[in-house]
C-alpha cells in the first residue's frame, strides 16, 4: 500500500484506515469506501482469531448477493490477545466493505458504543461472531428500520416461529432470565440477548447516552429504555443453532445482569432518565384517540388500577381487623383507609398512570388524600348504615365494607385518571419527521429538490413544504409515473 497505517482515537476506540504520509486518506482508501453505508453491521470480537475470518467471508458473501444498499461490516475488536487484530486489519486490507476498530477494554456493550456513537450509517446492526443466527433473517431485521416504520429491531429465539437447536440449560436460563425482566421491568420483548439486534441511527443517538452498562447487560438496558420511550421494537424469529465453544461466563454474567435490573429499575423508579423528551424529540407520544371519549390506554390503565386495587384492599382489610379491637369500627375504618390511600396514590401513579419523577408528587398526595375522603364517607357512611339497622357481626361488616370499597374504588380511578394525574400526561409528541432516503452508490444523499424528503422551514411557525411519496428503486431513482399517476396542477 502506498502509505502508511495511521490510527485515529475516538474515546477508548481506535478506528485503523490507511492514510498518506500528510495523514490524509490515500486515494485507495477514498476508492475502496465510495459511499456512505446504509447499514453498518458490528461485529464484536474478542480472542476470536478463529471464527473470525469464516464470519466475515460468510457475512460479506451474503449481504453482497442480497442487501440492495450500500453497507459496511465493522470489526470491533475488544482488547483481543492472540492473532484477532492482525486478522482483522488483513480482512479490512482484502474487502473495501470491512473496518476495524480496537478497544483497549472488554465489554460487548462497550464496543457497541464506541462504534455506534460514531458511524455514519442509516441503520446499525450487531451479530455474534459464531453467526449462530441465521443470516436469512437480517434483511428482515433491518427492513423496518430503513423504512422508518420501527426504531429498533431483535431477533427472537424465543418465538413460535423461531427454530432453536441448543441444551437445556441454556435454554432454560433464557426463559427464566426473560421471565424475570417482564416482571421486574415489564419489559415487553420476548428475548433480550440474543446477538442478532439492529437500531436506527437517529435513535441511537438518543438512547446510547442515557446506557450506562459496557457488558452484556447492554442490550437490555437498551431495550427496557427504547420501550419507556415509547419507540417500536420489531421482533423477528430466527434460527438459531447453539455454539458449543462459548465462553460466557453464566454466573458472573447472572450477577451482573441482576445489578443492572436493579440499576435500571432504581433509575426508572426515581424519573431520573428523561425518557419523555426523548420520546417527544422522536415523535412517539402515545397516538390521540379514533374515537372520542375512548382514551388510548385505558383497558391496561384499568387492568394496572384493578390490580393495584385488590392489593390495597387486602391490605387495608388486614389493617381493619388488627385494628378494629382497640380502636372501634370507624376508627379503625379510617385509619386503614389513610394508609393505604397514600400507598395506592403512589403505586397508581407510577405503575397505573406513567408518572415518574418527584415532581408534583406533594400535590398528588393532597389530591389522593381528597379522593380517599370520598371513599371514607362512602364506607363510614355504610358502616353507620348497617350498624344502625342491626348490630352485624364481623362478616357482615367485612361484605358491607367490600361493597362500598368497589363503588368507592371506581370513583377513585374516574378521579385519579382524569384529575389527579390527567395534568401529567406527556405532552403531545411534535409531527415525527419522516425517515432519510437511504443514500445510495453514488454517494450520500442529495441536496433536497423537487423530489426530496424535506422537513419544516426554520422559519417560526411556517408550514412544513410538500413532499413526494412516489416510490424510489434501490439506487435512488424514482419510478416513472404511469399514465394514471400524473400529478395535477397546483
Amino acid at each position: 500500500m502506498g502509505g502508511t497505517k495511521a490510527a485515529g482515537t475516538v474515546g477508548a476506540m481506535v478506528t485503523s484506515t490507511y492514510a498518506t504520509p500528510t495523514g490524509e486518506p490515500s486515494p485507495d482508501t477514498v476508492a475502496r469506501h465510495p459511499a456512505r453505508p446504509v447499514l453498518d453491521v458490528v461485529v464484536p470480537v474478542h480472542n476470536e482469531q478463529h471464527d473470525l475470518a469464516p464470519c466475515v467471508h460468510r457475512l460479506t458473501g451474503y449481504l453482497a448477493e442480497t442487501f440492495p444498499y450500500p453497507y459496511r461490516i465493522t470489526v470491533a475488536d475488544n482488547a483481543s490477545t492472540d492473532d484477532t487484530l492482525a486478522i482483522a486489519h488483513r480482512l479490512a486490507a482484502e474487502r473495501p466493505q470491512v473496518r476495524v476498530v480496537h478497544l483497549d477494554q472488554k465489554g460487548r456493550g462497550r464496543a457497541l458504543h464506541a462504534v455506534w456513537s460514531t458511524s455514519d450509517a442509516t441503520v446499525l446492526a450487531y451479530m455474534d461472531v459464531d453467526l449462530s443466527t441465521d443470516l436469512a433473517a437480517l434483511l428482515p431485521l433491518v427492513a423496518p428500520l430503513i423504512s422508518g416504520h420501527s426504531e429498533l429491531a431483535i431477533g427472537t429465539r424465543l418465538s413460535r416461529g423461531s427454530r432453536v437447536l441448543r441444551g437445556t440449560k441454556r435454554e432454560v436460563i433464557s426463559r427464566c432470565y426473560n421471565l424475570l425482566l417482564r416482571g421486574t421491568l415489564a419489559a415487553g420483548f420476548s428475548d433480550a440477548q440474543c446477538g442478532f439486534k439492529a437500531i436506527r441511527a437517529d435513535v441511537a443517538a438518543q438512547l446510547l447516552p442515557l446506557v450506562e452498562d459496557t457488558g452484556w447487560f447492554f442490550d437490555t438496558e437498551l431495550l427496557v429504555l427504547a420501550q419507556r420511550a415509547g419507540l417500536r421494537v420489531h421482533e423477528v424469529p430466527v434460527d438459531w443453532v447453539d455454539d458449543p465453544d462459548s465462553r460466557v461466563d453464566i454466573v458472573a454474567t447472572a450477577i451482573a445482569d441482576l445489578r443492572g435490573i436493579v440499576r435500571v429499575g432504581r433509575a426508572l423508579a426515581t424519573g431520573r432518565l428523561p425518557l419523555a423528551q426523548v420520546r417527544r424529540q422522536l415523535g412517539r407520544a402515545p397516538i390521540e384517540p379514533a374515537t372520542p371519549g375512548v382514551p388510548a390506554g385505558l383497558l391496561r390503565q384499568l387492568v394496572r388500577f384493578a390490580v393495584v386495587g385488590a392489593g390495597s384492599t387486602l391490605a387495608y382489610l388486614l389493617l381493619f381487623v388488627a385494628l378494629r379491637g382497640p380502636l372501634g369500627p370507624q376508627w379503625a375504618n379510617g385509619v386503614a383507609l389513610a394508609v393505604t390511600a397514600i400507598a395506592n396514590t403512589a403505586v397508581n401513579r407510577r405503575l397505573t398512570f406513567g408518572v415518574v419523577g418527584r415532581r408534583h408528587a406533594g400535590r398528588h398526595q393532597v389530591q389522593g388524600l381528597l379522593v380517599f375522603a370520598l371513599g371514607l364517607a362512602l364506607t363510614s357512611g355504610a358502616l353507620a348504615v348497617l350498624h344502625a339497622a342491626t348490630t352485624p357481626g364481623r362478616v357482615p361488616e367485612l361484605a358491607v365494607l367490600v361493597a362500598a370499597n368497589l363503588v368507592a374504588t371506581a370513583l377513585r380511578f374516574v378521579l385519579l385518571r382524569g384529575w389527579v394525574f390527567g395534568r401529567s400526561r406527556p405532552e403531545p409528541a411534535r409531527t415525527r419527521p419522516p425517515a432519510a432516503t437511504p443514500p445510495t452508490a453514488a454517494g450520500p444523499p442529495a441536496a433536497a429538490g423537487p423530489s426530496a424528503v424535506v422537513g419544516p422551514s426554520a422559519g417560526a411557525g411556517a408550514a412544513p413544504r410538500e413532499v413526494s411519496v412516489r416510490p424510489a428503486l434501490a439506487d435512488g431513482s424514482e419510478l416513472p409515473l404511469g399514465p394514471d399517476d400524473a400529478e395535477e396542477p397546483a
